[in-house]
């Protein structure tokens, strides 16, 4: 047994009496997101630092508030600003909110990130929903886990990504005019970008996109038994032989302002509309 457990129902006890019965579901937003809770009525902010166990954010583009609003008039916590491997956190302290939504009976979690396209197929501005995924990073969030209060130690990974929330979200996707593509995240542990040759190699290993998040969330989240979608927004792209510029942070953010609107609307309609899957 492992003193986690002890600590996520320590946060989750925290919440509670904050936020009273939890909504159904959550969202992680990932880089350059934070202007979707201008479109919410929030009736909570909470910083990270005020919440037990929880390790703040260190990237700008991630503010580190857990919210609790009404989107459209549906009750949902937003994570605003995810935690990154690449910001010297363990795996285990990036999804430590994970298990502490899961706690606090939230069943369904959508995780949104900004990507990298590896496949021509998918340019930049395009959103992706994710059918599975290739976990690249060093470690494993379950690793060393061996307490079944968390869940099943060897958790299946077959059907990580909920088929019926995929179909509502290709059903809201033809509802609003946005062309519906399914993709492979390849989850890296950055922050360095990838190299050319890095993109040929995942490429050829199947994959279509390119992040450095949402992918021990994911993981995390299935042992967790929670419904799981995963929505991605292709910030730059890095195709295999493309002459493309330079990518840096600041042109994610460019890219991220200027199409985050039809992701927002996409998760509007998803939340709204009776639910097809």
């Amino acid at each position: 047994m492992s003193d986690l457990f002890d600590r996520v129902a320590h946060s989750a006890a925290h919440l509670i009496p904050l936020i009273g019965a939890a909504p159904r579901r959550a969202i992680i937003l990932g880089t350059g997101m934070a202007g979707c809770i201008q479109r919410l009525v929030p009736k909570l902010e909470i910083d990270y630092r005020d919440i037990p166990d929880f390790v703040p954010t260190t990237v700008d583009s991630h503010p580190g508030k857990l919210v609790l609003a009404d989107w459209s008039g549906v009750p949902v916590i937003i994570l605003s600003g995810r935690l990154h491997y690449y910001e010297g956190y363990s795996l285990r302290e990036v999804t430590f909110p994970v298990r502490v939504l899961s706690a606090m009976g939230i069943r369904e979690l959508w995780i949104a990130n900004a990507s990298g396209s590896v496949n021509p197929e998918f340019p930049e501005g395009c959103i992706a929903v994710l059918k599975d995924h290739v976990n690249f990073h060093p470690e494993n969030p379950l690793r060393g886990l061996s307490d079944p209060r968390l869940g099943e130690r060897f958790p299946d990974m077959s059907r990580v990504y909920d088929e019926g929330l995929r179909r509502h979200a290709e059903f809201c996707c033809n509802k609003l005019s946005i062309p519906y593509r399914e993709g492979i995240y390849f989850g890296l542990q950055g922050p360095s970008l990838e190299t050319p040759a890095e993109c040929r190699m995942i490429r050829l290993l199947g994959a279509d996109l390119i992040g450095m998040s949402s992918v021990p969330e994911a993981i995390v989240a299935r042992q967790c038994g929670m419904r799981l979608l995963a929505i991605s927004l292709v910030a730059n792209v890095s195709a295999p032989g493309a002459s493309a510029p330079e990518t840096s942070l600041a042109s994610v953010l460019a890219s991220m302002e200027r199409h985050t609107p039809r992701m927002f609307d996409l998760m509007e309609c998803m939340l709204t509309n009776v639910r097809v899957g």
